[in-house]
């Protein structure tokens, strides 16, 4: 009975488009990755807000990797095939941190923003380029 509602499930959420498993999937992996960075904040002090960006960015990708990988764009493949997607992904993590932390610096310094308040919109912003950069770069079929 478990097996069978699993495969049920793990149909219909392959029918679903790409688009809308990329946003689930992508907003499960901002809220990891948001919730390392508040975490890091709020022990280490809001002037940290860069820091604590940079050490979330650098956690969640292991996970985001793997569930965009199977969950989104489902790309199989050797080792070789899965190291070549994760440098590309990483390619496209960089491109978007840095998006990020610009967004995330002119909130914060120059519209005086809390750096809470300030990353949401951040990871809002960068969203669409992460799921243009993923669908045709790195795990392009």
């Amino acid at each position: 009975m478990l097996v069978k509602a699993f495969w049920i499930v793990w149909n219909w959420w392959f029918k679903l488009p790409d688009k809308i498993r990329f946003l689930l999937v992508g907003g499960f992996n901002a809220c990891v990755q948001y919730a390392l960075y508040a975490l890091i904040i709020y022990f280490w002090g809001q002037q940290l807000y860069q820091t604590a960006l940079i050490l979330s960015w650098v956690i969640s990708t292991f996970s985001s990797f793997t569930t965009q990988k199977i969950f989104v764009f489902c790309t199989r493949g050797k080792l070789k095939d899965w190291l070549r997607e994760y440098i590309k992904c990483l390619g496209t993590w960089v491109l978007a941190y840095i998006i990020n932390a610009v967004i995330l610096e002119l909130l914060v310094n120059f519209l005086g923003l809390n750096p809470y308040i300030a990353q949401i919109i951040a990871i809002s912003c960068t969203t669409i380029t992460s799921y243009i950069m993923m669908k045709y770069f790195a795990f392009k079929h």
